[in-house]
């Protein structure tokens, strides 16, 4: 069974719906990116090769605008998968990163409330 991070980490789907639907977070900033939550939330579960794989599934149905794309496209997903199933962690993690970048090429990317005038900044 996989290993699960000492502290729980929110979903991303937990966190969309949070925002959309309750809870005390309902509408204090519709600028969150879910697509941020989602690598925030495969980074926690790397051990978890299911879930990372459904992670990185929804990330391929998201759009990159800067690079014409999915935020993360087939071949990179396999490639991070097989990476976790060769037990290669690291290498699966800095491959994670280098998709996020890509996306949300900032020092805040960690931050899924960027402002937009940040989210389309390629420099």
């Amino acid at each position: 069974m996989a290993e699960q991070p000492s502290e729980r980490v929110e979903s991303a789907v937990e966190k969309a719906f949070k925002r959309r639907f309750g809870g005390k977070d309902k509408g204090r900033n519709k600028r969150e990116d879910y697509a941020l939550d989602l690598f925030r939330e495969a980074q926690a579960y790397l051990d978890d090769h299911e879930r990372v794989n459904g992670i990185l599934r929804e990330l391929g149905k998201l759009y990159n605008p800067v690079i014409n794309a999915p935020i993360v496209d087939l071949p990179t997903r396999q490639r991070i998968m097989a990476r976790l199933q060769s037990g290669e962690r690291h290498e699966a993690a800095r491959l994670l990163d280098e998709r996020q970048h890509l996306y949300a090429p900032l020092e805040q990317a960690y931050d899924s409330r960027l402002h937009s005038q940040y989210q389309w900044d390629t420099q």
